[in-house]
Order: C-alpha cells, then structure tokens, then sequence
C-alpha cells in the first residue's frame, strides 16, 4: 500500500471535533481519533448548517404518506427539504470524497436502525430507517466506504470499512491518470485482495480490465469502479481468505519442509475458527513469499490494505458477525 494515500473522509463534527449534539455536548471516539494522522477529515454538523442551533430542541424522522420527514416537534417545523438542500451544496463543495463516519442512531447521521415514528403526534409503533444526511450520502457517494461511530467498535466491521476506504482511495489516484496501464496495474496488484472479498467479482473486474470490446478508457475505468464497489459490498467470508491463502501458499509449498508446511496449515486452521485475527496467517506467508523474493506476490496490497499502524484487534463484541464462515 502506498503510505502517502490519505483518503477524504466526511466525518460528523460531534464525534470529538466539537460540542454540537442537540444537548451541547460532544462524543469523542477512540477510532476517530487515531484516525486523524491517516486521513483528511471533513466534519460536518448537518444540524447546525441548516440553521438549528446548539443547544437546539430534538428532531425525529417521521413518515407521513410514505415519505420520511425531518420533524422538529417542539416548533412543528419540518426540515427535510433544507437537509436535502445542505447535502446537495456541502457534496458540490468538498473534493471527491472516499468514506463517511457519522454518528449512530441520530435522525440525520445515522446510517440504520435510526427510529422513524409513525406518525407528528403521539402515536404507537416505530420503524427503523436511515437519516436524511445518510441517505444523501449514500445516494451521492455509492462507491464510498460509509460507517457508523458505533459499528466501528466491531473488529470485523472496522477491518472491511478501513479496506475499501484504503482501497477506493487507491482507485481514486489511477482515476486522475487516467491510464489503461495504471488500471491494469491497480487490477494486479489487488488480485488476492479481491478474489478474497469476491472470487466472481474479482474474474468480472479482469474481463473488464482485458477490454476486448475496445472502449474508451474513460468508459473501461467507469465500468471497474462499478465492478470494485460491488466487490466490496460485504465483509468476506473466512473461507474466502482461507481459499485464497492457500492459493498463495500453492507458489511455494513444494520446496516446504513438512514442519513448514503443517505450521502454516495450522495457522489457516486457527484463523477459520476464529482462534487468531487475520494478520497472523497472512504474516506467516508473507515471511515465505519475502523468502523466495517473488515480485508479483510482494506486490499485493492483501498483505496491508490499509496502514498497519491502524490495525487493533480489539472487539466490542456487542454486534454479531454479519457473515458466517
């Protein structure tokens, strides 16, 4: 991984940047914090852009014939359409940007499992949904690497949003050159990484790299970061990485000792139930793929997507897996 790259990310001022919530207060976040030295943050209080002020009386989503509105129940003043019209401007102004995370559960930040009251008056029953400057987000950014403060705090969660951070701000850099050689060095240089989120994804990204339709480079660069986004749509599952390490393990195995060879077994073995992080196994075949100095392999961002001082395997342990083996 280059360890110049800085992605953009949008982050919600409340979480430590300043004292903006409904209630004056701010919530700073550990992650958000050691995240400062590798990306350029952009905070936003969305709340406050539109004009409601800090301490400000609570706002709600709430639907009504269908649509989701941005509802201040202590003014009855709905402010959907100024939430919408802030996000149109705040996106038009900010350089392109590669994630977002914004602050859970709030009616304009939260990305789900936000509560959507049925109702302006008091009424039983709620659904969940997602708040207006989330929604614009993704609508704006569906490339993007968008998380929640809160999920964050999930090892596996963390781990996959840093990834396609890091990698689509990566993606971002062979956009401006703008090059069929830069594409096709991004495609190999990410092949392990890919085919260990999505094997299917991963042959649909080279068949677009080969380009044998002969289109324009602009509209074959489109196309993959359509296909990239895709690929990274969910957290992997163990046995995508365990297929994959094997795959790796395969360049070598045969000049292995048959020590060797259990040793790094083991270690897949111990990564599949869930005994070790993911690093120790890639560590242990990186060592093999320095040994036999393979160029190609030493190239694959697998190894390190992201920079590895962000690496911390500490879990909430509160959210369940949301992918199984």
């Amino acid at each position: 991984m280059d360890k110049n790259l800085k992605p953009r990310v949008i982050v919600s001022k409340c979480i430590g940047f300043d004292a903006c919530r409904y209630n004056g207060q701010t919530l700073p976040d550990k992650f958000v914090e050691k995240l400062k030295d590798y990306v350029e943050y952009y905070p936003v209080c969305a709340e406050v852009e539109i004009g409601l002020g800090v301490p400000r009386n609570p706002i709600r989503l709430v639907l009504e014939e269908g649509e989701t509105v941005l509802y201040q129940p202590a003014t009855d003043t709905e402010y959907t359409q100024e939430m919408i019209d802030f996000c149109a401007a705040c996106f038009d102004k900010i350089p392109e940007v590669d994630g977002f995370i914004l602050k859970g559960r709030s009616p304009s930040c939260g990305t789900k499992d936000v509560k959507v009251y049925l109702g302006k008056t008091k009424v039983a029953g709620s659904v969940k949904g997602q708040g207006i400057f989330a929604a614009q987000a993704f609508k704006h950014y569906p490339h993007g690497a968008i998380e929640e403060e809160g999920r964050l705090t999930n090892f596996r969660i963390r781990e996959h949003f840093l990834t396609k951070l890091y990698t689509m701000c990566s993606f971002r850099q062979v956009q401006k050159i703008g090059t069929m050689a830069a594409l096709v060095e991004f495609q190999a240089n990410n092949k392990y990484l890919l085919m260990a989120y999505s094997q299917k994804e991963q042959k649909v990204l080279g068949r677009i790299v080969a380009n044998h339709e002969k289109l324009a480079t602009n509209l074959v660069i489109g196309s993959y970061k359509e296909g990239l986004a895709r690929a990274f749509f969910r957290i992997p599952r163990y046995r995508n990485y365990i297929n994959v390490m094997m795959h790796i393990f395969g360049y070598f195995s045969d000049s292995l000792s048959s020590g060797e060879k259990t040793f790094i077994l083991d270690s897949f073995d111990k990564y599949r139930s869930g005994k070790i992080p993911l690093s120790v196994p890639l560590n242990v075949l990186k060592t093999y793929v320095i040994r036999y100095n393979d160029g190609y392999l030493l190239d694959q961002t697998i190894w390190a997507p992201f920079p590895e001082e962000l690496m911390d395997i500490t879990d909430s342990g509160k959210m369940e897996d949301l992918v199984g083996p």
